[in-house]
């Protein structure tokens, strides 16, 4: 592609900016390096790391079509070169708030640890809602792991958690974060019924579906103040 001059990828990616303002670019890791795995084995696990061309990629896309709306998913480990590239084109993060309490005040997802240029979240279509969440077994499996994770975000949020779906869209919004976004399960505060996706699963995904009256004046006034 690239001695074609990424001619798939700028039409690709014209033709997607004429139906959406903002793209998302999933696993945004891969545009820094791709696990290559020898086409007749049966697994992954005989692959390698190796370099691809995405600052050559980003690089045509915007000679071509301008500023590019994206934002990179770059959740998970990331490398420098990762972070090299997003930063190169301006390209900003996420932050998830539901991965922000299962450590320290050093984690990254935790708003106070947050950037101008990322994109803050409740939670995303991988997530369990907020309310979910909250009353699963969220992060480690042990029972003390996730009543630390909950205390954490008790203190960190003040609350007591009754309403943890506003808790945490209102930090989302009053963040420094120059975009958040909230799931409308989130603001409808929805429980794990509502779940949009559960990775690695391949039955029951992509099927909740909101309800018109739902979305009522007072939901609306509601969200746009955080609560």
């Amino acid at each position: 592609m690239r001695e074609t001059g990424f001619g798939w990828w700028i039409d690709r990616v014209r033709r997607t900016l004429m139906l959406v303002d903002i793209a998302r670019i999933d696993h945004f890791r891969g545009f820094a390096g791709a696990w290559e795995v020898p086409g007749a084995d049966a697994t992954a696990e005989n692959g390698e790391w190796v370099d691809v061309p995405g600052m050559d990629l980003f690089t045509a896309l915007k000679n071509e079509l301008g500023d590019l709306p994206f934002w990179a998913e770059d959740l998970g480990v990331m490398t420098r070169e990762v972070e090299d590239l997003r930063d190169t084109f301006g390209f900003p993060g996420m932050r998830i708030l539901q991965y922000a309490f299962g450590s320290d005040a050093q984690n990254h997802d935790l708003p106070h640890n947050f950037i101008n240029n990322c994109v803050a979240y409740t939670g995303t279509h991988d997530n369990d809602t907020t309310v979910g969440w909250w009353k699963s077994a969220a992060g480690d499996s042990s029972t003390g792991e996730i009543s630390r994770e909950h205390e954490f975000c008790m203190r960190y949020l003040n609350t007591e958690g009754s309403e943890i779906h506003w808790d945490l869209i209102r930090a989302a919004w009053s963040s420094v974060a120059d975009t958040a976004v909230a799931p409308l399960q989130d603001v409808l505060g929805l429980d794990t019924s509502a779940r949009m996706n559960l990775p690695a699963s391949n039955s029951g995904n992509w099927q909740w579906r909101f309800e018109a009256p739902k979305l009522t004046e007072d939901l609306f006034r509601l969200s746009r103040n955080g609560r």
